[in-house]
């Protein structure tokens, strides 16, 4: 039988640089299950939510937008930061209204997940909303310019193919929402 696998122990750790709430690295002293001792750094970004979105007719909310960190347009789906101390949930219910226009009374959650696996950066925190509908005209207050495409899931899957999506979270989310067994498999009812 296999040893457990261990969790390295931290030591010590020490601000490098603070540009809160955006960006934070940490230098931390850290202990290994086999007594060595590293320096390993840590970089602390904002949570956020993201947000596959459905109308009653089965049609996906997304944003056409220009992503500085990709240097291109690209589809993305609603999402955005988790004020500290809010709730990943009320996050994405502020989001969604924001950026969209819509709400949903139905909202599934697909789980939290560390965007880098030794850095840690950030923790995606993923939902599905069903039944969304129009409320509002969208104010989301970004710099961002973004225009709401709503998109079959046969469009989702040609656009996927042809490079409209620039960044992983959103091809994450469109993998998952597109394999059912997955999706009911790490959905949990919420709100």
């Amino acid at each position: 039988m296999t040893a457990p696998l261990e969790p390295w122990r931290v030591l010590d750790s020490r601000d490098a640089y603070d540009a809160e709430p955006w960006l934070k690295i940490r230098i931390e002293t850290l202990e290994l299950p086999d007594g060595r001792r590293v320096e390993f750094h840590q970089v602390d970004q904002q949570d956020f939510i993201i947000i596959f979105a459905e109308t009653a007719d089965g049609r996906a909310l997304l944003l056409r937008q220009y992503k500085h960190g990709a240097r291109r347009v690209s589809l993305t789906f609603p999402a955005g930061a988790v004020d500290s101390g809010e709730d990943p949930l009320d996050a994405a219910k502020r989001e969604l209204l924001e950026e969209t226009g819509y709400v949903s009374d139905e909202w599934i959650g697909f789980g939290d997940y560390v965007m880098q696996g030794n850095q840690r950066g950030c923790v995606a925190h993923m939902f599905q909303a069903r039944g969304c509908r129009k409320v509002a005209e969208a104010d989301s207050g970004d710099l961002e310019e973004m225009r709401l495409e709503l998109l079959t899931r046969e469009e989702l899957v040609a656009a996927a193919a042809n490079g409209e999506f620039a960044i992983i979270s959103s091809l994450c989310m469109l993998t998952l929402a597109l394999q059912p067994e997955l999706a009911r498999a790490l959905g949990r009812p919420v709100g």
